[in-house]
């Protein structure tokens, strides 16, 4: 029981260090941008609701007496909304808790609000790359505030072609026990940490091909390796399904013997995975 703690407790304060360390942007600066962006968003909200409301304002007047308090309530209503909404989605995020309402937010995040930053970032001269790290590392924090627990069979590790070595004649992406282990790639660790927890390793050469994946093997949660292009749109094209980010390494550029943090795969494996259903 004491391992068991201790592993959760290393998992807690390292899984920052080891986000960091993959996208090589500091988490801070990430959770930073992501916040500073929805707070920006909201003030410019709140802006065009006051321009909504002053435009017309002299027209309503001469229609009812009532009716520019009318749209002043209804508008102060929704900005009121969005600004709870964010202020619980940045509480969620700093805590790390399972706050009320998470599932939905993490769904806002993923739905509404990426889109939305992406084009408030260009505004600010943010590529989308740092509003990538930001969104997944938002992603990963409001995955892990649900304290999710689950059998061996229902998480999934899918993982890119692109970890396997550009020589391997094998082909691993129908099956990849096909492995032949000859360790130039990081695919036979990756088998090995598998076969050690008893969950499902899968590799996919695109977003099709992971999406029929996922819908094959029904997983409740997946561990998912890629880059920040293929992060976001599968972290979008999943949801609800959850999904917990990690950054490949490229130290031969993209797509191409890429690498990946095999110990913060291991830690997130150990964290999600319910040892009392194996």
């Amino acid at each position: 029981m004491s391992k068991v703690l201790e592993s959760k407790e290393k998992f807690s304060t390292t899984t920052k260090e080891a986000l960091s360390g993959a996208s090589q942007i500091p988490e801070k600066p990430q959770k930073r941008i992501f916040i500073g962006l929805l707070a920006v968003t909201c003030i410019i909200l709140a802006g065009l609701a006051y321009v909504l409301w002053w435009v017309p304002y002299v027209g309503l007047r001469n229609i009812h007496p009532y009716l520019p308090l009318i749209l002043a309530v209804i508008l102060g209503l929704v900005v009121l909304a969005v600004a709870a909404g964010s202020l619980l989605l940045t509480l969620t995020i700093l805590a790390g808790r399972d706050f009320i309402l998470s599932r939905k937010l993490r769904g806002a995040v993923v739905k509404i609000l990426f889109p939305l930053l992406v084009v408030m970032g260009k505004l600010f001269g943010l590529s989308r790359e740092k509003i990538s790290h930001s969104f997944v590392a938002i992603n990963n924090q409001l995955v892990l505030a649900q304290n999710l627990k689950m059998g061996p069979s229902r998480l999934l590790l899918l993982m890119p072609h692109c970890l396997q070595n550009h020589d391997c004649r094998v082909k691993i992406t129908g099956n990849v026990e096909y492995c032949e282990g000859c360790g130039k790639c990081p695919i036979k660790e990756l088998l090995t940490t598998a076969h050690k927890y008893g969950v499902e390793l899968a590799v996919a050469t695109g977003g099709t091909i992971a999406r029929r994946i996922v819908v094959q093997k029904r997983p409740k949660l997946i561990i998912a390796v890629a880059c920040e292009r293929d992060l976001t749109s599968g972290i979008q094209d999943t949801y609800p399904l959850p999904v917990y980010g990690i950054f490949n390494r490229r130290p031969f550029g993209p797509c191409f013997n890429t690498g990946l943090p095999l110990e913060e795969v291991d830690m997130a494996i150990r964290h999600f995975l319910d040892t009392s259903a194996s």
